[in-house]
């Protein structure tokens, strides 16, 4: 069986493909341009140049769902959408929180997720794991990098976008006693949504895993539309 993913929740993007429980590829593309630009065209060739196949193989497809850049999750999902009704085959949205804890789920500690939201706020959640497997997932969040960094407590391992723009914070916090991922791990990977998902044996039940966007919170554009109308 054959799982597509991608992610588009952070600057850049992320897609990998799976042969049952074995990677095929991954690929990370970094760039300041949007996520609209050519990107479907780059999603089919490297599905066709890394491993000789068309999309019309691919038996499953998973998106990272959120929370992250508003404009990036519309784009990603409808761009796995769109594929997975071309191919008549079934999608699924996958947390952008897991597919950066699963990279570490093999940490004797718990996992403290924090991705920049900005306005000094992070997204969050704080995951459990043991020989691999998730044991414990706490509530995904927005909240202020106090909250998350007491929830997930003293001896943690930080990871994500936010744990880098808020060291100082959470090593004061913790007396220096938490830890930290390199910069280079702090990404959405399309890998771990991957992972994430084989967890869920019912990940392709779009009842309960529709591919829709997360946001956790209101859009810049929303706030000042409400405050403007006083809705």
């Amino acid at each position: 069986m054959y799982l597509f993913a991608l992610s588009t929740a952070e600057q850049g993007a992320s897609m990998a493909l799976f042969e049952d429980n074995n990677l095929v590829f991954e690929s990370t593309l970094f760039s300041r341009q949007s996520h609209s630009k050519g990107l479907l065209s780059m999603v089919v060739q490297a599905v066709e140049i890394r491993d000789g196949m068309s999309v019309d193989r691919i038996d499953g497809f998973i998106a990272a769902r959120g929370p992250g850049s508003f404009t990036g999750l519309r784009i990603g999902i409808s761009i796995i959408k769109g594929l997975s009704m071309a191919v008549s085959k079934p999608c699924a949205g996958v947390s952008s929180l897991d597919g950066i804890a699963f990279k570490f789920c093999h940490s004797q500690k718990p996992v403290c997720v924090m991705m920049d939201a900005k306005r000094t706020e992070v997204y969050s959640a704080v995951y459990h794991f043991h020989n691999g497997k998730l044991i414990q997932k706490g509530p995904e969040m927005v909240c202020s990098p106090e909250t998350a960094i007491d929830r997930a407590g003293f001896d943690a391992l930080f990871v994500g976008s936010g744990s880098k723009v808020y060291r100082e914070k959470i090593c004061s916090r913790t007396h220096d006693k938490g830890v930290f991922s390199y910069p280079s791990m702090d990404g959405v990977s399309a890998c771990a949504l991957v992972i994430s998902a084989m967890s869920d044996k019912g990940v392709f039940d779009f009842e309960n895993h529709p591919l829709n966007p997360v946001y956790l919170r209101k859009s810049d554009a929303q706030i000042h539309f409400e405050g403007k109308t006083g809705a």
